[in-house]
């Protein structure tokens, strides 16, 4: 079973865009490290488990925009119900933290879920998060929020003859609140 393994490389990457919207021509958005490399892993690092945890790693992502804007963040890419997919079987999941609007604390709420606020900050596929502050939708020229990227493969995953090459995708928007 490991003996097969020889070595596998990780790579997630993201890319970052501003969706059309009602303010978002006017905005700018980065992201400190748009690759992250989880680097190699040799048949002596396994452990015999159901899953192996990657690690969490963290990047910066900033927005900022000539004018007030409503800030309301999304993610594009290859998922399913569990997660976004990285390779054919790993998932990685992305939450936002410490996010600040103008120098303000923020927290998120999921746009079709009014009233309910997502205190871990998670960014699930499909979903439009909305910054808020004192129970209202904020607006701001400057968005800081650090991600989270935790990434999980299930060991079958590793059972490999030759070097291969695992990838995850994706695509930050800021979006209107108001998109579809």
């Amino acid at each position: 079973m490991v003996g097969n393994l020889k070595r596998m490389g990780f790579v997630l990457f993201f890319a970052m865009v501003t969706a059309p919207g009602v303010h978002a021509e006017n905005c700018r958005l980065t992201v400190s490290q748009p690759r992250i490399d989880y680097g190699v892993i040799h048949r002596e690092a396994l452990v015999e488990k159901p899953n192996l945890a990657l690690g969490t790693r963290t990047v910066q992502l900033n927005v900022t925009c000539a004018a007030p804007a409503a800030m309301a963040l999304r993610f594009i890419g290859a998922a399913d119900g569990r997660g976004f997919l990285f390779g054919r079987q790993g998932r990685f999941h992305l939450r936002l933290k410490h996010a600040q609007v103008d120098g303000r604390t923020v927290e998120w709420q999921v746009a079709h879920l009014p009233g309910e606020t997502t205190a871990s900050g998670e960014l699930l596929p499909g979903q439009i998060l909305v910054a808020r502050a004192s129970g209202a939708p904020v607006t701001g020229q400057r968005l800081s929020a650090q991600v989270e990227v935790e990434t999980t493969l299930p060991s079958a995953a590793l059972q490999v003859r030759n070097e291969e090459r695992l990838e995850g995708q994706g695509t930050f928007e800021l979006v209107s609140p108001a998109a579809p």
